[in-house]
């Protein structure tokens, strides 16, 4: 008993010099330190295709034809859904709402998905579906307005013979509506 006596008083005497701190507050980690926002990831992809099997894309807006893009090679970079590709030996046909069509050619084409255009560079040569034809040095389709916009040694000739010749021009994708400059 006298034992049991000793290891009791032993066990009060270690519990009295502990004296237990309570533990120290630490900040609440924060929404962003806990739930990091993630880094997008850069993409480069890049591809080449065949004189019978060039790259082939496609742009369509409420199940309608926006634009078609052909090319021999392309390198694309950025974020996915932001991302600028660059095409090489380059062939568009743009389509308005109504049907008409402008076919240009231009050694590169920049699809940029921030800013929802497409810019022919390097020289451009375009036919639209009545006969009209179109150079300049650049081409700019606005996505989101339907719209050319061109710089750069303008020249419009339509199929009776009428030429114009400018610095700059925009217009409808059926280029009936030209505001040259």
């Amino acid at each position: 008993m006298r034992r049991l006596g000793a290891i009791a008083a032993a066990g009060l005497w270690l519990l009295a010099g502990c004296n237990p701190q309570p533990p120290k507050a630490t900040p609440a980690p924060s929404a962003a330190a806990a739930h990091p926002s993630p880094t997008p990831l850069v993409l480069k992809i890049t591809g080449k295709g065949t004189a019978k099997r060039p790259v082939h894309l496609i742009q369509q807006v409420h199940n309608r034809v926006d634009y078609d893009l052909l090319a021999s090679s392309y390198e694309s970079r950025g974020p996915q859904g932001s991302a600028r590709a660059v095409f090489q030996d380059a062939r568009v046909t743009f389509v308005d709402p109504k049907g008409a069509k402008v076919a240009a050619t231009a050694p590169q084409a920049v699809v940029d998905q921030t800013t929802k255009t497409v810019t022919l560079l390097g020289g451009v040569v375009a036919h639209t579906s009545s006969g009209t034809t179109l150079q300049c040095d650049r081409l700019e389709y606005l996505r989101d307005l339907g719209m050319l916009h061109g710089d750069g040694n303008v020249i419009v000739t339509d199929p009776k013979g009428f030429r114009a010749t400018g610095s700059s021009f925009d217009s409808d994708i059926s280029l009936t509506h030209i505001r040259m400059q």
